[in-house]
Formats: structure tokens, C-alpha cells, sequence
């Protein structure tokens, strides 16, 4: 006892101690840009701390008593500390693995992984396994402290020191069992959060080297999934290792004592159990399947989520949303099936435990009285039933080891396949030997393919010089692999056959921007330390200024994920920045002008590749001969003009899209220049104001994509109460309790039943056991009752929430996706989804329980010995008291780690999306760093919060260890013959319980108070607000609307956010019916904001757009939607086959289709793929699709809606000059009576319009037919000019 006081002291006095120290914890924040090399923070306690302070856990208390003053931030969170980093863990790991594949083995003897984490970590579990040794000897000796204790209140010669040597040793066992056991849980936590980040590097290490056939078997999703889930499994798999065989051990060893106390009576009652271990193997067999199962249902949900959240625009501009939501819901019901069946296989597995340990005791007892093997005294009877209650432990969480086992087992191998996926060959280029020839580039004989099984390559017959300092041209119709010759000198390709030598470093634009989130200027500085004059050149150099200026923050503006808040143009020119500012000797551009318009691609082209890039050497891949996978010419310009062949075809397609120009006149020429040298003015000035901006560091206001919210502090019953609303599961709840106080009422009963009748003297055996059972039994069916209802709770909840998360997001207006990451919404879909099925239904049920059998258990003892009432109240005061200190922290930790998972599955993320630009940059060490630096953020806190469980569980068993020892003491002191002997051993029987069962309530507790935080985000998601109805039933348009397609602007004005300036500052006007309207003005003119009105995806701040007279915003969004067809700016496709792209709804017959596909030049391709339409051949976002190919896909879906309005967004944008004359043709003919709005960004793209609208900054400028504004001195002459200009300008590239 006096040792226990002496901890509950220092703990106290460690408490008083700590405020000083509290105030070192709070140094730089996690939430600092991790390109910058911030100063380390100081690591958490651990590292510094003294013997008494590791064993007692005391070294947490500054952090704790900072969290008790105020709620804890990002900033106060220490950092891991060094011997438990991502990167040391790593390369232990990462030794090993090199070293088992040295060795030779092949995966298939066994699991490589298991193996390289079993070399690293076997000698740190050393100690674990020690502590749980102990820890288990100690709980098995413990039901022997209660035969001694009973037998020396029988006997007669009463010894008191006899007494106190035994309340010695009880103290001594119940101080091994505490502190052998939080150690033990401690470190093999800890050990396992070594293996978890060693495995989730290694896994993001992987993605950065895996080759494109790699990439092809595992999707973005899934790689993300692999760090999500099976890695980050691994916090857990050590505690469940240890605890599968020191529980099997526990159970040999409480036989063993069986034996002891009541010899061959022992024998049946083992069987039995034996017998029930065995039943639970086939139910840990279905657990399994149903895990797996369920596993395979949830990767499948997420894949479909992460593609679905990805492409929400183009969704919601075809009105999808019904659809796709289906498409999710029939992946959720086949996951729920099976949890369905994981639940309810879980329940009566519950019944099992809880009938075995009764079960068993009664034929125990049946095998003393019929075999004399002992007598039934107090003694006997009550070190029985606390050896089967040691022994119901095992029984209870085998199986549960065994199946958490079984699952890290599926994670290792999944891990496994991953790890031994194949490789980019890095070899494949070689990376000198040129320089003495004045070659940058060099392919010989060149043959490449994409899939090395088809017998047609990718690319063949490559046979490419190009000197240092060369501009190079690449083009060719869609499909041609323009792009694929860029990966081949990039070594992206597989290389069948040749050479390719490369020297110097490489800079690539890739056709499809990426973006990392982050600000402008992170993204453009890539990593490279910031010097004012070349950062300013390249972003002029990349007509970026005038953008800075109209972004709220300038370069410090956030982008959302994937670039989510910028144009097409802007996101390319910032990639094209990206690029120019990293300085390096060869520059791989693919397509990068696609996306902006003409003059911005002259400024471009002119400034960027000719001026900023004259020294280097460049390959620029444009729409415009490569056939068929073969470079069919080389040679300048003019030569290949001459030649009059495939190259004057292309030539002659773009010149007749181009002489449609009226040509400018000298005049207006001589303008455009005196325009040039005011905008170099202007230029001048925007320069000096973005030399101002870098020296500070940030702008405060709002910026787009806003910091994750959390609740903070405590947020009361309100998510408790949320989770039964929502679920309406009250009448489920008051089930399970009234099932779990019936079965504590019942077993309480029993053991009383026991105790009483051992002391009525003519009572039989018979009678004694058949009375005890029966009461048992009832019992049983109570537990059985609760964990049914249990289940069925947590199902009914979980269905309610994804129907209501699901709902929310797909009603939630565009805005909300553009301002939230799609990481946050697929971490509420997946990790806090996860808890709310499994974690939260039982955690609720676990708090119940104990609390209820706390309750019984105070009962009992009052009952025998009243004056322990008064120190059992104390310490539960006490309890409460330190676990609401501990809970003030442990809230907010749990919270803090919602944030930091998010960034880690994020950053993997983006990184899948990017791997190509960063492998081509060389920056796979930097952003591997990065990611260390946040697996380490992410790591320190399930760090914190373990140390932080095992400080409160230490002190509450401290305080509950009181209460035994004053039980026991007591009924040393008491006189014998005062109380009955049965009731000795009812009343210890009880005590020796209760730190277990308080440890276990507040275990759980503290788990739901943390599950619960799940709720709390998936409710915050619930409740965004909508975007209008899809349907108004009383305003529900014509069928045949709109008849003619007449658009009516009148004073439309629109800006993103309620304070944001406005977008469209009022603009009128009338598209008549059946005409072509071509929408130009340079970019961030708002454009794309007038279509984005158009589809309301945005609603008007005031005026308003009719269409035939009737007001859009009065009419449902489905109804408007499904009446207008769109080309959209980035063609999407969904992975699946070639029928679901172009008719995901399903309406329209094959005939209608084939149709359709043969007008949009995509029959042949798709008449050679094996199944037709019916061919799965698109992968994820169309990759393996070019983007020619999937506009058009995109043209095909709008030939089969046949709508009277039809818009293309900067449609052509990605197309060579010969497929664009074919859409255009294409267009012109099938909607001849449609009105089509343009919104072009190559000028020749509306010159035949009927109509031109010219904006600017948000205003209309020009509103007439182009002959007639050509005619004058117009703003959109000038543009035609400059087109004209960059046009020519083009003519002098070597191709």
C-alpha cells in the first residue's frame, strides 16, 4: 500500500512541477510551409526524462498541463523524438529489404516485408515481451492472493503479521501487473509506429520509382490506400502480437492453478472450454473472409469517390449527380453487406465469452462434488470463478488477436505486391557522353511501347539529333504519340530496343498541369531558393503579372488542390514559370499554349521559348507531323513546305482556319506595337509591385482554400446526442442497457447465491450448482440480447450517415469543392467512416458495461464491509478528477491528428498525380523529405496520445489499487466470525476486479470521446449548405424548352463569395436564336465565369440570363442543366468502358451511339477494341486516352443529347489545327439551327460566328458581328492582330 501512496505522491508532485515547464512546448507550428527550414522544435519529453519520470509516465505532465490551461494547438505539440523519425526508421528498414533481395529470396517462400520489419525490430520486442511475462504471471497469482485471503479469514489461529504479509505481497503483485503492463502497451505501440512509418516511406518511396506498368496495376487510390489503411495498421499490429501469445500463456498458466486448487475436477470443465476456443476459430475464419470482403468492397467505394469528387464539375455541368450517387451507393451496400456480416458474426461471438466462463464453472463445481477432488468452500469456489474470470480474458481477445493478425497479414502482403511492383529502369538513358559533341538529346533506332506485350510499339523507328541550344517542334494529329517521344527521352517509356542519351538538367511541362497545393509561389520557386530578379523574369516571361494582381494575396494566393481555383491558362503558365524559373539545360514542353489564348500564346512563345529559353535547348510538342508512332520529317520550315507532303496538309488545315482573318491593316499593326510599349510600361510597374510583395511574407484575408476546421475544446454531449439523432437509434440504446444492467443484475445473483448458500448447512451439492446455473444462463441471454442490439445500432447509424455525408456533398454547390481538398472529403469517406462502422456502436457498449458493473461491484463491497464505501468514493473522485485532466489534452491531440492525417494521404496524393514532373525535375529527394517531415507530424501525436492514455490508466489504477488494499485490510482487521467466509470471497472477488473494470471504462471512455470526434466531421459535412433544387415542381419548364435558344443577359453581375469584387460587373445582352457566338478576351476576362452563370453553377449577385423568355434561376438546376450540352475546357473521362463515358444515364440505344461516334472520328478506334463499347479500356481520368481522344468523347456526348444551346469552353483548346477543323466542321453542320456559344481562345475559332463578345476584366466591350469589328479600330481587331503576329512569329522554329 505504502508503495502505491508513494507513486500516487510523485505523480502529484511531478503535476505541481510541471506549469514551469509548460511553457517550453510552444515553438514554430507544424502548419509552416515545409519548404522552408524551419527550426526544429523541441522534442517531447521522453528524450531528457529520469528513471522515475519514464516509469511513471511523469515526463507527459507539461504538455498535459498546458492542454488543462487552454486547448492545445499545432504549435504546442512537441516533435517526435529523434530515435522514433520517419527517416531513421526508414532506412532500417530499407537496409533490410535491400539486404533480403540481395540474399535472393523470392517472395513467394515468404512475405519480404514481414521479414525485412521482423529483422529490424525483433531485439526492442525483446522487452515487450519481458514486460508481458511479468504482467501475466502477476494476473495469474492474483485469483491465488484471493485463496490465501480466504483461508486466513476461516482459519482460527489468526496471525496478523500473517495478514500484512499477505496484503504485501498483494501490493506487490497488483505494482508488477500495473506498471509491466502500461510499458508493455507503451512500447509495443510505439515500436509499432516505427514500423508504421517505415512502411508508409517506404510505400510513398515506392510510388516516386514505380515505372508506368506499375502505375497501370495500382491506381492513385489505391497507392493512397496501401499508406491509409495497411500501413497505417501497423500502429496496433505489435500490441495485438504481444497479446496473442501472453494471453495464450495466461490461459495454460490459469489452468495450471485450476489444477492446484481443485485438482481431476478441473478436468471436464476444460474440455468444455478448450471446446469453446475451438467454436471460435470457424467464426475468426468468417471474420476474416468478411474483413477481406470488406476491405475489397471499401477500395472499390473510394476509387469511385476519389474519380467521382475529382470530376465534380463536369457532374454537375451534365446534371450526373443521380447517377454517379447511385454508382456510390451500390458500391456502399455490397461494403455494407458484408459489415452487416462482420457485426452481427461479432455478436454472438460475444454470447460465446460470456456463456463459456459461466458454463464452465458449473461443471466445474459438478466435477469437485462428483469427483471429491475438493472441497465446495469459500475458498474453493471463489479462487474458481476468479481463475475463470482471468481466464475469460484470453478466451475474449484470442480470437480478436488472431483476426487482427490475420488482417495486418492481407496489409503485409498487399504491401508486399506493391513493393516488388516494377521499377522505372533508370538506366535506360544515359546521362553523358554528349557534351563533346554539342548534343543535348540523342535517339538511335529508337523503339518504345507503353504495354511491352502488344506486338505494334508506342513509338518506332526513332531516329533524333538535337544539338545544344536547338528549339525543336513536334507535331501531329491526335493520338500520333507526340507526347509519348517527350516520355521516351524522359525515360517514362519502356524502351524496347535503341539508344537515348541525354545531358544536362531536364525541365518538363506536362499537357495536363499539375499543380501542388500550396501558394503561386511555392509552386513556381519549386523548392529552389528565391531570387528576386530571375523570379520576376519568369513570371513575366510567363505573362503571369497581370494574374498576380488580380489574385487577392499575389503570389502568396493558396491554391486549391489540383489547382482547383484557377483557369486552364493560368494553372499551364504557372507550370510554364515553374519551368523557366528552374534553369535548366533542356526544356520538354508539351503542348503548353493549349490552354490560353492566342496572344498570350504569342507573348508565350515569344518570351518564353525564344527570349528566357534562347540559350537552352527546347522540344516543343504543338498540335500541329508525326504519324502513326514515326518521325516521317526533320527539316526547317520552309524546307518542308516545299516538299508539299503530310507537313503541307497540317499547314494548310491551320492556314484555312487562320485566313478566315481579314488581313490588319498597317495601321492597326502600328497600334498593336504602341499598345506593346505601354503594356511594357505597365508591365514596369506590376514588376516593382511584385518585387514589393516578396518582402513580406504573407498578406492576411481570405484566402481560398481555408484551414481545416475543427471543433475545439469540450463539445459536450452535442455528437453524442447527434450520432442517436441522426441514426434514430434511441430505442436500440435503452435496449442494449437494460440487456447489459440485466446480465450484471443476474450475474451478481449468482455469485451472491454462492456465497449465501455455502453457509446453510443441508443444502446439497445439486441444489447449490443447479441454482447457480440456471441463474447464470439467464444471464447469458441477456449479454446475448445486448450485443445484438449493439450491432444493429451501430449499422443503423452507419447507414444513416453515409446516406446524409452522400447526399450533402453531391447537393453541395461547386464552390465547395473548389475551396476543399478532395483529401478532406475522402478522409471523412474513408478513415472517420471506418470508425463510425466499427469503433463507435462497441465503444458505446463498452462504456455501458463496465460502468454498470463498477456499480455492482461498490454494491457488494459496501455490502460486506461498509467502511470501504468511504475510501471508494474518494478515489472515484479522484478518477474523475484526473481523467478529465487527461481527457482536456487527449481531445485535442486526437483532433490535432485529424488534421495531420489528411496532409499525409494529400501529399501522397498529389504526388501519384505528378510523379512524372517530379522524376523529370529531379526533386524526388525533396519531396521525399517533405514527406518525412509529415509523417513525423502525424506520427508524434498517435505518439502523444498513447503516453498520454498509459499517464492517466497508471494514476487511475493507482487510486483504484486504494480501494482494493483498503478492502483487503479491512477484512484482515475485522474479527473472525464477524463476516461470513463466503462473503469474504464475494467481497475480494469483486475488489480484485475493480481496477480492471475502471481501467477498462475509462479505456473505453477516453476511446469514444475520441471516436465521437468522427461524428463531429462527418456532421460538419452534412450540413453544407445546398446549392438550389434540382427540380421545382410549380416552375417546371415545357417539355420542348427551349424551342429556339434565344438568351437574354440582363445586368448580370456575379462574384464567387458574398465579399468577394465582382467577376462580371453587369453585363446585357441577346444571343438570338440559332446563332454562333464567339466569346474572346484575354485571360481572366471572365470567360469561363460567364458559362459558369450559365450552368448557374454560380448564382447571379444581381441580374439575371433568360432563356425563351424564362428565368433560369426560378427553374430547377436538373431541368436547365439537362437542356444545355457543354464541351468543357478539360475533357474528362470515368474509368470504366467506352458505353458509361458517353452515356453514363443509359438512354440512348446502340445505334444512336455508333452513330454519333462515327461523326465524332472515333469509330475505327473503337471498332478494334475487343468488346466495342462494352470495352473497359479507360483507365482512371481517361489516362490512357489522349487529351484529343477524350474532347472527342466529349464532342460524342453532346451529339447524343441534341440540345438547342450548346457551349464550348475553350473546347479546341487541346486539339491539333486538323481535328479542330473536323469538330468545327462537325459543329457547324449537326447544330447548323443550335445557338452555340464559343468561348475560343484561338481567334480563328469565332470568326465565322454570326456574333463576338468581347470582355474585359469583367465587362463587356464589344457586342457586334466580327466583319463589322474588324472593320474599325476595336479591341478585338487588336486581338486578330496579335493573333496574326504570334502566328508568324511561330514560322522560324527548326522542325
Amino acid at each position: 500500500m505504502d508503495l502505491s501512496l508513494l507513486l500516487l505522491l510523485c505523480s502529484w508532485m511531478n503535476l505541481r512541477s510541471s506549469s514551469v515547464a509548460a511553457q517550453d512546448c510552444s515553438e514554430a507550428g507544424l502548419s509552416d510551409p515545409l519548404l522552408t527550414k524551419n527550426p526544429r522544435k523541441e522534442s517531447a519529453r521522453l528524450a531528457t526524462a529520469g528513471f522515475f519520470s519514464i516509469l511513471s509516465f511523469s515526463w507527459m505532465n507539461p504538455l498535459l498541463s498546458l492542454g488543462f490551461k487552454k486547448p492545445l494547438s499545432p504549435q504546442d505539440i512537441p516533435s517526435v523524438v529523434p530515435e522514433d523519425e520517419a527517416e531513421l526508421a526508414y532506412s532500417k528498414f530499407s537496409q533490410a529489404w535491400d539486404s533480403l533481395l540481395a540474399e535472393g529470396s523470392s517472395s513467394k517462400e515468404r512475405n519480404l516485408v514481414f521479414r525485412a520489419v521482423a529483422k529490424v525490430y525483433f531485439k526492442e520486442n525483446i522487452f515487450i515481451a519481458v514486460c508481458a511475462f511479468f504482467r501475466t504471471l502477476a494476473v495469474v497469482s492474483l485469483p491465488l492472493m484471493l485463496y490465501v485471503f480466504v483461508d486466513y479469514a476461516n482459519s482460527d489461529h489468526r496471525d496478523l503479521r500473517n495478514g500484512f504479509f499477505n496484503l504485501a505481497c498483494l501490493v506487490m503483485l497488483k505494482l508488477v501487473e500495473s506498471l509491466t503492463m502500461r510499458h508493455w502497451y507503451f512500447a509495443s505501440r510505439r515500436s509499432g509506429m516505427r514500423i508504421r512509418s517505415a512502411l508508409m516511406v517506404a510505400a510513398y518511396k515506392k510510388q516516386l520509382k514505380l515505372s508506368s506498368l506499375g502505375r497501370k496495376r495500382h491506381s492513385s487510390g489505391e497507392i493512397v490506400n496501401y499508406i491509409a489503411v495497411d500501413a497505417y495498421r501497423m500502429g496496433e499490429f505489435l500490441w495485438w502480437f504481444h497479446s496473442g501469445w501472453s494471453l495464450t500463456l495466461q490461459l495454460l498458466l490459469s489452468t495450471a492453478v485450476l489444477f492446484g486448487v481443485v485438482g481431476a475436477g478441473a478436468f471436464p470443465g476444460l474440455i468444455l472450454l478448450l471446446l469453446c476456443g475451438l467454436l471460435n476459430l470457424p467464426f475468426a475464419k468468417m471474420l476474416q473472409n468478411c474483413q477481406t470482403q470488406f476491405m475489397i468492397a471499401q477500395d472499390k467505394r473510394l476509387r469511385s469517390t476519389s474519380e467521382i469528387l475529382n470530376s465534380m464539375k463536369v457532374i454537375k455541368l451534365q446534371s450526373w449527380e443521380d447517377e454517379f450517387k447511385k454508382k456510390i451507393e451500390s458500391c456502399r451496400d455490397d461494403e455494407f453487406k458484408w459489415l452487416a456480416k462482420a457485426q452481427l458474426t461479432k455478436a454472438f461471438g460475444t454470447f460465446l465469452y460470456w456463456m463459456s466462463p459461466t458454463i464452465v464453472s458449473s461443471v466445474i463445481f459438478l466435477g469437485c462434488a462428483l469427483l471429491k477432488s475438493a472441497p465446495l468452500n469459500a475458498s474453493t469456489i471463489f479462487t474458481v470463478l476468479a481463475t475463470l474470470r482471468v481466464m475469460s480474458e484470453p478466451v475474449r481477445l484470442i480470437p480478436e488477436a488472431i483476426s487482427a493478425i490475420i488482417q495486418v497479414n492481407v496489409s503485409f502482403d498487399r504491401l508486399n505486391k506493391f513493393l516488388l511492383d516494377d521499377e522505372l529502369k533508370m538506366d535506360e538513358i544515359e546521362r553523358s557522353g554528349l557534351e563533346a559533341y554539342g548534343t543535348t538529346v540523342d535517339i538511335q533506332a529508337g523503339k518504345f511501347s507503353w504495354d511491352p506485350e502488344t506486338k505494334i510499339p508506342t513509338l518506332r523507328n526513332i531516329h533524333l539529333e538535337i544539338k545544344h541550344g536547338q528549339k525543336v517542334a513536334v507535331c501531329g494529329p491526335v493520338g500520333a504519340g507526340k507526347s509519348s517521344l517527350l516520355h521516351a527521352v524522359l525515360g517514362e517509356i519502356p524502351k524496347v530496343s535503341g539508344t537515348v542519351k541525354v545531358s544536362g538538367s531536364i525541365a518538363y511541362v506536362s499537357q495536363t498541369s499539375w499543380i501542388q497545393s500550396g501558394t503561386i509561389r511555392d509552386n513556381i520557386l519549386y523548392g529552389k531558393p528565391m531570387e528576386a530578379r530571375r523570379y520576376i523574369d519568369a513570371i513575366k516571361a510567363c505573362a503571369l503579372d497581370k494574374d498576380m494582381n488580380g489574385f487577392g494575396h499575389g503570389d502568396l494566393t493558396e491554391i486549391g488542390q489540383r489547382g482547383i481555383n484557377l483557369s486552364g491558362g493560368q494553372k499551364q503558365r504557372i507550370q510554364l514559370a515553374r519551368a523557366v524559373y528552374a534553369d535548366a539545360d533542356v526544356y520538354l514542353l508539351d503542348d503548353p499554349f493549349s490552354a490560353v489564348d492566342a496572344h498570350t500564346a504569342g507573348v508565350l512563345f515569344h518570351k518564353c521559348v525564344e527570349d528566357s529559353l534562347k540559350e537552352k535547348t527546347v522540344i516543343l510538342v504543338t498540335h500541329q507531323v508525326m504519324e502513326e508512332g514515326r518521325i516521317t520529317q526533320l527539316g526547317k520550315y520552309e524546307g518542308l513546305l516545299m516538299m508539299g507532303t503530310a507537313f503541307q496538309q497540317l499547314v494548310n488545315a491551320h492556314n484555312d482556319a487562320v485566313t478566315v482573318l481579314p488581313l490588319a491593316s498597317n495601321e492597326s499593326l502600328g497600334d498593336l506595337r504602341k499598345e506593346g510599349r505601354d503594356r511594357e510600361i505597365r508591365n514596369m510597374a506590376v514588376v516593382e509591385k511584385i518585387e514589393e510583395d516578396i518582402e513580406k511574407t504573407d498578406i492576411p484575408g481570405v484566402q481560398l482554400t481555408q484551414e481545416e476546421e475543427k471543433e475545439s475544446g469540450y463539445v459536450g454531449l452535442k455528437p453524442f446526442l447527434d450520432y442517436f439523432r441522426v441514426s434514430r437509434g434511441w430505442c436500440l440504446l435503452w435496449s442494449s442497457v437494460l440487456g447489459q444492467v440485466g446480465f450484471v443484475v443476474f450475474q451478481a445473483a449468482s455469485t451472491y447465491w454462492l456465497a449465501f448458500a455455502i453457509g446453510i448447512p443441508n443444502l446439497t451439492n445439486t441444489m447449490l450448482i443447479g441454482v447457480y446455473s440456471i441463474i447464470s444462463t439467464l444471464s447469458a441471454g441477456f449479454v446475448y440480447a445486448r450485443a445484438i442490439t449493439t450491432a444493429h445500432l451501430g449499422l443503423k447509424a452507419s447507414k444513416a450517415f453515409f446516406s446524409g455525408f452522400t447526399n450533402a456533398v453531391f447537393k453541395a454547390p461547386m464552390l465547395f469543392f473548389d475551396s476543399t481538398p478532395v483529401g478532406r472529403i475522402l478522409t471523412r469517406a474513408s478513415s472517420d467512416l471506418n470508425v463510425l462502422d466499427f469503433d463507435i456502436p462497441f465503444a458505446f457498449i463498452f462504456v455501458v458495461a463496465p460502468a454498470v458493473e463498477l456499480t455492482a461491484a461498490l454494491i457488494i463491497m459496501t455490502y460486506v464491509t461498509w467502511q470501504v464505501i468511504i475510501i471508494a468514493l474518494l478515489a472515484l473522485a479522484a478518477t474523475k478528477v484526473v481523467q478529465d485532466y487527461y481527457l482536456a489534452s487527449a481531445r485535442e491531440l486526437i483532433r490535432i491528428n485529424g488534421t495531420t492525417k489528411a496532409p499525409v494521404m494529400n501529399y501522397a496524393a498529389e504526388t501519384s498525380l505528378g510523379v512524372v514532373t517530379i522524376r523529370a525535375f529531379g526533386t524526388v529527394e525533396r519531396f521525399f523529405k517533405n514527406y518525412l517531415h509529415l509523417v513525423d507530424a502525424d506520427a508524434v501525436l498517435f505518439f502523444l496520445s498513447n503516453a498520454a492514455m498509459e499517464w492517466v490508466i497508471l494514476r487511475i489504477e493507482t487510486l483504484q489499487n486504494v480501494t482494493l488494499f483498503t478492502c483487503a485490510l479491512l477484512l484482515i482487521l475485522i474479527p473472525k466470525g464477524y463476516i461470513a467466509p463466503g462473503l469474504v470471497g464475494l467481497s475480494l472477488s469483486y475488489a480484485l476486479t475493480l481496477t480492471q473494470t475502471q481501467v477498462f471504462l475509462t479505456r473505453w471512455y477516453c476511446t469514444l470521446s475520441n471516436s465521437i470526434i468522427s461524428v463531429e466531421r462527418i456532421k460538419q459535412y452534412m450540413n453544407i449548405p445546398e446549392e438550389p433544387p434540382a427540380i421545382v415542381d410549380d416552375r417546371r419548364p415545357p417539355s420542348s424548352w427551349p424551342s429556339n435558344g434565344t438568351i437574354h443577359l440582363q445586368e448580370l453581375k456575379i462574384r464567387y463569395r458574398p465579399n468577394a469584387p465582382l467577376v462580371l460587373k453587369g453585363i446585357s445582352c441577346t444571343f438570338r436564336e440559332g446563332t454562333r457566338v464567339g466569346v474572346v478576351g484575354r485571360t481572366g476576362s471572365g470567360k469561363s465565369t460567364l458559362i459558369s452563370a450559365l450552368f448557374r453553377l454560380v448564382e447571379p449577385a444581381s441580374g439575371c440570363i433568360l432563356i425563351d423568355g424564362i428565368d433560369i434561376s426560378k427553374i430547377g438546376l436538373k431541368d436547365l442543366r439537362m437542356k444545355l450540352s457543354i464541351i468543357p475546357q478539360e475533357p474528362t473521362l470515368f474509368r470504366g468502358c467506352i458505353r458509361t463515358n458517353l452515356d453514363p444515364l443509359g438512354v440512348y440505344s446502340d445505334d444512336e451511339i455508333w452513330k454519333a461516334l462515327e461523326k465524332c472520328q472515333l469509330k475505327t478506334t473503337i471498332s478494334n477494341l475487343p468488346n466495342k463499347l462494352d470495352s473497359s479500356e479507360v483507365s482512371d481520368e481517361g489516362e490512357n486516352w489522349s487529351v484529343g481522344q477524350r474532347q472527342l468523347f466529349c464532342l460524342g456526348r453532346v451529339l447524343l443529347k441534341r440540345n438547342k444551346i450548346l457551349v464550348l469552353d475553350e473546347a479546341t483548346a487541346s486539339i491539333d489545327s486538323a481535328t479542330d477543323a473536323i469538330i468545327q466542321r462537325i459543329i457547324r453542320e449537326e447544330f447548323a439551327d443550335c445557338t452555340v456559344i464559343t468561348v475560343a481562345h484561338r481567334v480563328p475559332t469565332v470568326i465565322d460566328s454570326d456574333m463576338v463578345m468581347v470582355l474585359s476584366f469583367g465587362d463587356l466591350v464589344e457586342y457586334n458581328e466580327p466583319s463589322k469589328l474588324m472593320e474599325t479600330d476595336s479591341y478585338f481587331s487588336k486581338l486578330v492582330a496579335e493573333y496574326w503576329a504570334s502566328c508568324r512569329g511561330t514560322q522560324n522554329l527548326q522542325l
